[in-house]
């Protein structure tokens, strides 16, 4: 007999991360059928009743409330993955000598016990988010805003502020950073080093970031603007900022800007005002020589490429990304039958995905996401379409940890791609680092082998990660490998060997990028 519960914490609020940890732990417990922790927003609670809870069990609750809601096979089984949450959330306040620990109320108690603070951290559910930004930088403080649903109107409002002031604001929706070596956020352990990364994109910040750190090239500081910086209505304040901030950092010698697809304008404004030091722009969409740049400033295709001019502005080389690709993908190839002639992308990155988008469109024609460049190839998608989807997107994660942390529900949509006759190929990516997952390829290579010893489509796997992140980048890379996926150097790579099994031609996977 099932059995679920709704636990109210009133008045308690725990950061996003430390609730998807909540909800990790509860959904290993077994018999557990479905776990969330979250704050109670009118969102979460809504899942709460789609999931078919009580909502006697949260009545009243408001968005200052923390909720754990478990469904189970028993009463039992409901308890201890309560406990379990518990335990996962609220043991991470306890001090390493057993006593209480000091809890700030507000930004300013938070700087009076770290006085030498230089950056506050928000993450507070939107509608508050804006406020405890501009409280920190009346304290002086750069913020990073890791919190969604701040109002673009708010953002603009806080930009222009932080520029009068001195100040960054990094996001919102800041999701990775790295300053003096401290990550933050979605971050990975890298190298320190001269290079810098300007970013408005999450993912294309840690492909950047790690792909400098494996081709023997450091890091200085990761800077992440936001998703929205670099749009027409933002008009790239916080990006002049960090350039402007970085030209006086003695540890950056090259700066590679790096974002989702900008407004064309936006970016040749910002470039146009890069000047001191080089600049590599890598900026999704946006060919080179379809803007104009300065002296010292050049646009890279891809991200892949972003980084390989970057160190070729330190006097580095990259080795080559397609070694070894083009018989991998002509071994996938054998035995593939004629009739699966689709593509599948499933995204845990969305500057990946986009990324994806704009090298495919070039090798298969038209690629249809949730999230598309070209707006008129959205979803639903016709019949015999490939398709890319960025599975961040709040449709995909609204009431479930986000799949950089939980791959619980990719799973599903892989077997779902895996069941599909006319799938030929699935391509994914994984992101290691501090927040995600703490071995992805243990729950995802075990369904990617035998989607592939059944006969169905070959998978392509992209690890986002440095040899340093805990995750261990080079293990992950060879469980995908010994599962029969073909594991590609980068991400566009990846795009381009899924590409290459879809039109069975091996030689797209050396196509420029």
């Amino acid at each position: 007999m099932s059995a679920s519960r709704v636990t109210l914490f009133r008045d308690t609020y725990l950061d996003s991360v430390v609730q998807l940890s909540g909800t990790r732990r509860m959904r290993q417990v077994d018999g557990v059928r479905w776990a969330s922790a979250a704050m109670a927003t009118p969102a979460n609670l809504d899942t709460l009743g789609s999931e078919g809870f009580d909502a006697a069990e949260w009545s009243g609750a408001g968005a200052g409330d923390l909720f754990i809601a478990v469904r189970g096979d028993s009463e039992a089984a409901v308890a201890a993955a309560t406990a379990a949450g518990q335990e996962a959330m609220f043991a991470q306040g306890s001090s390493d000598a057993g006593g209480a620990v000091r809890s700030a109320r507000s930004v300013r108690e938070a700087r009076e016990l770290a006085p030498d603070s230089s950056v506050a951290v928000v993450s507070v559910p939107g509608d508050y988010a804006a406020l405890e930004a501009h409280q920190a930088l009346t304290a002086g403080l750069h913020v990073l805003l890791f919190s969604d649903n701040v109002s673009l109107e708010a953002e603009i409002e806080l930009k222009e502020r932080a520029a009068g002031m001195g100040l960054l604001v990094m996001g919102p929706g800041a999701g990775t950073a790295m300053l003096g070596g401290a990550c933050l956020g979605f971050s990975n352990v890298v190298t320190p080093g001269p290079v810098a990364v300007v970013a408005a994109a999450g993912t294309g910040a840690q492909e950047a970031m790690t792909l400098l750190d494996r081709w023997g090239v450091g890091v200085s500081h990761v800077i992440g603007l936001g998703g929205r910086d670099m749009s027409a209505a933002v008009g790239g304040i916080m990006a002049r900022e960090a350039l402007a901030a970085l030209r006086a950092d003695d540890a950056t010698e090259v700066v590679l800007l790096v974002s989702k697809p900008p407004d064309a304008d936006v970016a040749r404004s910002v470039l146009a005002a890069a000047a001191g030091k080089p600049v590599v722009a890598a900026l999704i969409g946006l060919e080179p020589g379809s803007i104009e740049v300065p002296d010292g400033v050049e646009l890279a295709g891809s991200l892949e490429t972003g980084v390989v001019r970057a160190l070729q502005a330190v006097g580095r080389t990259a080795p080559d990304p397609t070694e070894g690709l083009r018989e991998a993908v002509a071994a996938a190839v054998e035995g593939l039958p004629a009739g699966r002639t689709q593509l599948r992308g499933l995204y845990s990155g969305g500057t990946l995905c986009y990324e994806a988008l704009v090298i495919l469109a070039g090798a298969l024609g038209d690629v249809h996401s949730n999230t598309p460049v070209d707006k008129s190839l959205g979803l639903p998608a016709p019949e015999g379409a490939h398709t890319c989807l960025d599975l961040g997107e709040e449709e995909y994660t609204q009431g479930r940890p986000h799949p950089m942390i939980d791959p619980e529900a990719r799973i599903e949509m892989l077997r779902d791609a895996g069941a599909d006759p006319d799938v030929a190929v699935i391509v994914l990516d994984v992101v290691l680092g501090h927040g995600a997952h703490p071995d992805p390829a243990a729950e995802l290579a075990p369904v990617c082998a035998g989607i592939i010893a059944d006969g169905g489509p070959r998978v392509v796997v992209y690890v986002l990660g440095s040899d340093q992140d805990p995750q261990g980048l080079e293990a992950q890379r060879r469980t995908f490998a010994e599962a029969g996926c073909v594991v590609t150097a980068t991400a566009a790579r990846a795009a381009l060997a899924a590409a290459a099994i879809a039109a069975r031609d091996p030689e797209i996977v050396g196509r420029p990028v």
